[in-house]
């Protein structure tokens, strides 16, 4: 019964992290093309990044068969990033350093949960590449966190570095965990044929 709901759920898992990969690399990249008009813009699309993780997780939290523990961090990471895409999108004109340590606060939430999860249930789809893509992640919120930024560009260019590289290790993760659902479908459908 798991293994037949974790089958039909890796389709939109590994969607929902290659969509959310997606939105970074984009994010990162206008940042570093265009740092100036850009951070009207960025925070529209990171507040967008946000608001897709969010309610990934959140998502995920409730339908994932995951340990209880990976299930709370799972919807806590979710609920705090759905709070801060709210938050990025309203203030962005009043809180540019706030919006720093909404970045760092949101990338240390979802690492933790993000490794947590995948630490906790050994079943978990391309565990590794969720073990990694947490720990890249809780390390790139606590540079933003630590690091003192001197100023906007920089503050623009490590962020808009941080999201490329996350979002290409969530592209790749996200073809991991499609191969992973295509081998659960495979085992599902070979067991199904030699019932019969």
């Amino acid at each position: 019964m798991t293994t037949h709901s974790g089958g039909t759920l890796f389709p939109h898992l590994w969607k929902s992290v290659l969509l959310t990969g997606i939105l970074s690399v984009i994010l990162g990249v206008m940042m570093l093309a265009w740092p100036g008009p850009t951070l009207l813009v960025a925070a529209i699309f990171f507040g967008a990044y946000l608001l897709v993780t969010g309610a990934s997780q959140v998502f995920h939290a409730f339908t994932l068969p995951i340990s209880g523990g990976g299930r709370a961090l799972l919807f806590i990471s979710g609920a705090a990033s759905l709070v801060l895409a709210v938050m990025a999108i309203r203030h962005i004109g009043d809180a540019v350093w706030l919006l720093a340590i909404w970045i760092g606060i949101g990338f240390v939430f979802r690492g933790v949960a993000t490794a947590a999860a995948a630490f906790s249930d050994r079943d978990t789809p391309a565990r590794g590449w969720e073990i990694f893509i947490g720990i890249a992640t809780l390390i790139a919120g606590i540079i933003v966190l630590a690091y003192p930024f001197a100023s906007l560009p920089t503050l623009i260019w490590v962020t808009g570095c941080g999201l490329i590289a996350l979002g290409i290790i969530e592209i790749i993760g996200a073809f991991g965990i499609r191969k992973a659902g295509n081998q659960v479908r495979t085992v599902i459908s070979d067991a199904i044929r030699s019932a019969r």
